[in-house]
């Protein structure tokens, strides 16, 4: 979902990646469904490992979900301490996806006015 906030709002100002500790073989429907309720398009969206990221980046954003972030070379690195909503109903994703909307708007302002 940061993805696609960032994508969406950010435009081609910012080089996004999104990547997880583990593989599934496609995104969650539920995050998909509850993105397009926003009208925010996910078609990029595809599951990938960390191993999948460039070998630096310059801002590293994880999520919490209690999982163990392995090392990634990075600049500047923040947790959001998100809960998964993995399995639960579409109200949880909502309340995730309008958590990670209102971090991504911060953070591209963060980004653009030097605030890191």
């Amino acid at each position: 979902m940061a993805e696609g906030f960032l994508k969406h709002y950010a435009g081609n100002r910012f080089l996004v990646f999104s990547a997880g500790t583990k593989k599934y073989p496609a995104p969650k429907p539920l995050a998909i469904e509850v993105m397009t309720d926003l009208n925010i398009s996910m078609s990029h969206a595809r599951s990938k490992l960390l191993n999948e990221l460039p070998s630096r980046v310059d801002v590293l954003i994880t999520m919490g979900c209690g999982v163990e972030c392995p090392h990634v070379p990075t600049t500047f690195r923040e947790d959001w301490g998100l809960e998964d909503p993995s399995g639960g109903p579409k109200s949880d994703y909502e309340i995730t996806r309008d958590l990670i909307k209102e971090k991504v708007l911060e953070l591209i302002y963060r980004i653009e006015n030097g605030k890191l």
